[in-house]
């Protein structure tokens, strides 16, 4: 996986402190079907990897069991804590249910309004949108978790 260079000059704003930091080493953006594009793959504020305390804010994230296994959408205000529930099991639902424990795709919003909207946005989407969303930032489906601790 590519180094996140959150110092680019070439990093485009998306308004309000919000940065697209890609994860890919190429420019080229894939479709998602339907004219959606895969412009984002990771949004974070310019700071975001700065310190620590930057990691607080309004996550949107999928977990999953294994490499195309079942997916979970979820949002969160502590991505670092969610992450490691999902890991160890220690809330009771549909996650711990199936197993999801893998962390495969992170965004950060600004606001958790904007957080809790794209986690609907996404758990409307089909199935192959999100394996599609996956497959652009996280091809080989790796935890990200240990990635958090930045």
């Amino acid at each position: 996986m590519a180094e996140l260079n959150t110092q680019s000059s070439v990093m485009p704003r998306l308004g309000r402190g919000i940065h697209v930091l890609p994860l890919t080493p190429h420019p080229v953006m894939p479709r998602l079907g339907r004219g959606i594009h895969a412009f984002f793959i990771f949004l974070a504020r310019s700071d975001a990897f700065a310190d620590a305390s930057a990691m607080q804010g309004a996550w949107t994230y999928i977990v999953t069991n294994k490499p195309n296994g079942i997916i979970y959408v979820g949002v969160t205000s502590d991505i670092r804590r969610r992450a490691w529930e999902h890991r160890e099991g220690v809330v009771d639902g549909f996650t711990k249910k199936y197993g999801l424990k893998q962390l495969v795709y992170v965004e950060t919003h600004e606001r958790i309004d904007e957080a809790i909207r794209r986690e609907k946005t996404l758990k409307r989407w089909p199935r192959g949108w999100k394996v599609r969303l996956i497959n652009t930032v996280n091809p080989d489906w790796n935890d990200l978790y240990d990635t958090l601790n930045v």
